[in-house]
């Protein structure tokens, strides 16, 4: 015997007491003695219909689980994606970067030359414009020698 039904009590649980529901109405219009009454409240639902209730409940809390089990698989795949995407996009920006700063370091460099150059370029140029001028009084001194020249050659 189990020992709830030893104490004297039954497997099934007890019956939840009505709710009380109004009073009788009397109506103003009749006379006192015909008082209007309610049709007797519902019988409190078996033990067979409570455990009906609770098995779809149950069925229902089990979807629900299996639900939100699958969305969170779903979130969980989602989440994995984006992370791996995430480092993939980060592993190749670092390479970008690391090929932008190779590159600008490239410039830099042959810009620096580029500079150098030209600052030599502009040396050798001060030192040819004393050659130049020097050139350009050897110019005229020659000028004027061939026009002595000339002179002394026209002579009658």
């Amino acid at each position: 015997m189990e020992p709830a039904t030893a104490a004297g009590k039954s497997p099934d649980p007890m019956p939840s007491p009505p709710p009380e529901g109004p009073s009788p109405v009397v109506t103003s219009s009749s006379s006192a003695a015909s008082p209007v009454t309610q049709a007797p409240p519902p019988a409190p639902p078996g033990a067979r219909e409570v455990a009906a209730v609770m098995e779809a409940v149950e069925r229902d809390a089990a979807a629900i689980a299996e639900s939100y089990a699958s969305l969170f698989a779903s979130l969980r795949v989602a989440l994995s994606n984006v992370t791996s995407t995430s480092a993939e996009n980060m592993e190749c920006l670092g390479d970008v970067v690391g090929r932008l700063q190779e590159s600008a370091l490239e410039a830099s460099s042959k810009g620096n030359k580029y500079i150098n150059s030209c600052l030599r370029l502009n040396e050798e140029l001060r030192g040819l414009e004393s050659l130049a001028m020097q050139l350009k009084i050897l110019r005229k001194n020659v000028d004027s020698l061939d026009l002595a020249v000339n002179q002394l050659l026209r002579l009658p």
